[in-house]
């Protein structure tokens, strides 16, 4: 959810806000910072990825690794996930995602570090992990290996993943392989389920 895109009518970065578009904080808006390469995911995305994730948002530990504005882990919470961890590394960014935490009266875990330094640092495997970093760093395979390595994926867990159409191709960890994806424009976007061998 932080990505340097052009800017759409439907949802320019510029807007300031983000909205939830589901569940107990329907229709609720969100101030977000007009930050160097934040673009929080669009609504037609978030539509598509929480109907892929429908039967398994309620009650579960969901992680979002380079939050940005947190929408995508916000969107969870509203859908009754029962615990959400963010990791964002611009100071202002994050400090922005903990006053809207704070707004919606809920308690989740903000880490503000470099994604792939607080991975290792966690102990509690995943049920959902939302993989979402700026284009051009070539940062989702680094942090698949992670996750894998530090043993953040529960059994059956579920990966999303989006990066920019022409990104690296994704190497799957073991027990992992694609079950949705999709293409839209500049996006490339996908659902990995992993599963105990």
């Amino acid at each position: 959810m932080n990505r340097v895109a052009k800017p759409s009518s439907r949802h320019s970065k510029k807007s300031g806000s983000v909205r939830i578009i589901s569940g107990q904080w329907r229709g609720r808006r969100l101030p977000v910072l007009d930050a160097e390469g934040l673009r929080p995911s669009t609504d037609r995305t978030r539509e598509t990825l929480f109907n892929w994730l429908m039967a398994h948002v309620q009650g579960s530990r969901v992680l979002d690794v380079f939050a940005g504005s947190g929408v995508l882990g916000l969107e969870a919470l509203s859908r009754y996930a029962s615990e959400s961890v963010f990791i964002e590394k611009q100071t202002a960014t994050a400090n922005q995602l903990k006053a809207n935490l704070a707004t919606l009266k809920t308690n989740a875990q903000v880490y503000c570090a470099d994604a792939l330094s607080v991975l290792p640092q966690l102990k509690t495997p995943f049920d959902i992990i939302f993989i979402d970093p700026p284009f051009g760093h070539n940062l989702v395979n680094p942090a698949l290996a992670a996750l894998y390595q530090h043993g953040l994926l529960a059994d059956n867990a579920l990966i999303y993943v989006e990066q920019e159409a022409n990104g690296p191709a994704i190497e799957m960890p073991p027990g992992c392989e694609i079950i949705k994806q999709k293409h839209t424009g500049q996006l490339a976007y996908c659902l990995i389920q992993f599963s105990v061998s």
